[in-house]
């Protein structure tokens, strides 16, 4: 192994992936299959659009959730989609598929030909969690 490679670090992994889980169950609350959820997006209290969340399936130790932004820019650029699978066993959430392309391994060589980051499931994990912590929701309890 070249000494500088990148070696998958899954602690954090589990970490962002245990904190989605919590995030996006407190989003989704009592939200049935097939129903949508749309939360507003706010930083620094400037609203930044709509956070799209859409029970596409629930079984009994896992979810799958469609996470989509509707915004301004809807026009101009292709906004952020992301499936992500709820392991309720785990309490864990894991993006599975963004911008429709599916599977990310732990780690990639870097350079490779679809440019992905060598911890690029651990950045769109990351990615996540950021998003949902933008999104405020008037109807739901606040966390101390």
């Amino acid at each position: 192994m070249p000494r500088n490679a990148y070696i998958t670090d899954l602690k954090t992994l589990q970490g962002e992936c245990t904190a989605n889980f919590i995030r996006l169950t407190r989003l989704l609350g009592d939200l049935e299959v097939g129903e949508t959820r749309e939360v507003e997006l706010v930083n620094h209290g400037r609203r930044l659009g709509v956070l799209c969340l859409k029970l596409q399936e629930r079984a009994p130790y896992t979810s799958i959730v469609r996470v989509s932004q509707r915004g301004v820019l809807d026009t101009v650029i292709d906004t952020p989609r992301m499936r992500v699978h709820l392991y309720h066993d785990v309490r864990m959430a894991e993006v599975t598929d963004f911008q429709r392309q599916r599977h990310f391994d732990g780690r990639y060589r870097y350079p490779n030909s679809r440019m992905h980051q060598p911890d690029e499931k651990l950045q769109l994990n990351r990615f996540l969690g950021e998003w949902l912590d933008h999104g405020h929701s008037l109807d739901l309890p606040q966390l101390p």
